[in-house]
């Protein structure tokens, strides 16, 4: 798996002074690539002009040379971007940013996170996050190592992923819950609408998921277990409406990405996913009314059908287990009355169109 990390060491080189802004590793499986495109695919909001001036400066360093943006990267090539100023420090801003808390103490809160917002600041997102919500709530959050930057955090939600998260208050409540989802011993579901009638009734989704080869802002599967990191889901069958289905589906592992990712792997992407492929009709008719009654619903819904539901951990302080459980936000909501209601009416929806229309496989 590639390897992305930020770094404010100074480096020397011909006396000036010189930042490492990014580091990459290649993978192994890495294809044979130009540079100037291996880096267009990983850094954000970069053209490829500035990467292939950068590397006419000098400025792009492979295995600790120089190279121009004609090299070909190979597998565990060690890449880096030094630039001649410092990587921007994001500077946490307390804002004043209404949160829906469901529990709080001395010790941690518990919190039902909106759609479309970004848990932490980063590239692009200085301002508006959960985090700076956070710091305006809740005075001195923790930081653990690794973590920078994102206090209190003890997971993360996708930015247009809604549902219950925990926060920790203290030192002590940030490393004791870390360990209960490192150890696998917190209880996390989902509920999502998924493309398709899934044949099972429940199962298990096995798969490493690692950076995606060909997009580095996506994450892929790789059976074989050769690149990625393991990810365990565990699926259950909540309500079948024909050409989609309500899941819920229980993890075992926390990978980025990993309820999309496993969902489009099984052929199930979830339902208006636009970075996974759900966000175009899978399943169902050719007919004009079919096609306009989807074009509503991803109006109504303008993000992955996903909302994490369910959350039960042990109190890093009492030692008693709690569980909090958030009703599904209004959009999803909406969109599955919606399905309900053409299921139950679907021969004579189907029946009133042309009979030019048919459906799809």
């Amino acid at each position: 798996m590639i390897e992305e990390e930020e770094y404010n060491e100074e480096l020397e080189q011909d006396s000036d002074e010189l930042f490492e802004h990014y580091k990459y590793i290649a993978d192994k499986g890495q294809t044979v690539l130009r540079i100037d495109k291996f880096l267009n695919d990983r850094l954000p909001n970069t053209s490829r002009n500035k990467i292939q001036d950068a590397a006419n400066a000098g400025n792009v360093v492979v295995n600790g040379v120089a190279v121009k943006s004609n090299y070909k990267v190979k597998p565990l090539d060690e890449i880096s971007i030094v630039l001649p100023y410092p990587p921007r420090v994001i500077e946490l801003i307390p804002e004043n940013i209404p949160l829906d808390i469901l529990y709080e103490d001395d010790t941690l809160l518990v919190l039902n996170k909106a759609s479309n917002m970004v848990v932490h600041p980063g590239y692009g997102n200085y301002s508006g996050t959960l985090v700076n919500a956070l710091i305006y709530h809740i005075n001195n959050l923790p930081e653990a190592d690794g973590n920078e930057g994102r206090p209190g955090l003890v997971h993360r939600l996708d930015k247009n992923t809604t549902g219950i998260m925990v926060i920790a208050k203290t030192e002590q409540a940030l490393t004791h819950l870390s360990k209960q989802f490192y150890d696998r011993t917190s209880s996390r579901t989902y509920q999502a609408l998924v493309w398709g009638d899934m044949k099972e009734d429940s199962g298990r989704i096995e798969g490493h998921i690692g950076r995606s080869l060909k997009n580095r802002k996506l994450m892929d599967i790789f059976p074989d277990g050769e690149f990625g990191k393991a990810a365990i889901t565990n699926f259950r069958v909540l309500e079948r409406f024909g050409y989609v289905t309500l899941v819920e589906y229980k993890l075992e592992t926390g990978r980025t990405h990993q309820i999309r990712a496993h969902s489009r792997f099984i052929g199930h992407p979830l339902f208006n996913d636009p970075e996974y492929g759900g966000d175009r009709i899978l399943k169902g008719t050719t007919f004009t009314k079919y096609k306009q009654f989807i074009n509503n619903c991803f109006e109504i819904l303008p993000r992955q059908a996903l909302h994490a539901k369910t959350l039960g951990f042990t109190h890093p302080k009492t030692g008693e287990w709690m569980e909090f459980n958030s009703e599904l936000p209004d959009d999803m909501t909406q969109v599955i009355a919606r399905w309900k209601n053409y299921i139950v009416n679907r021969s004579l929806n189907e029946e009133e169109e042309d009979t030019s229309g048919k459906e799809l496989e």
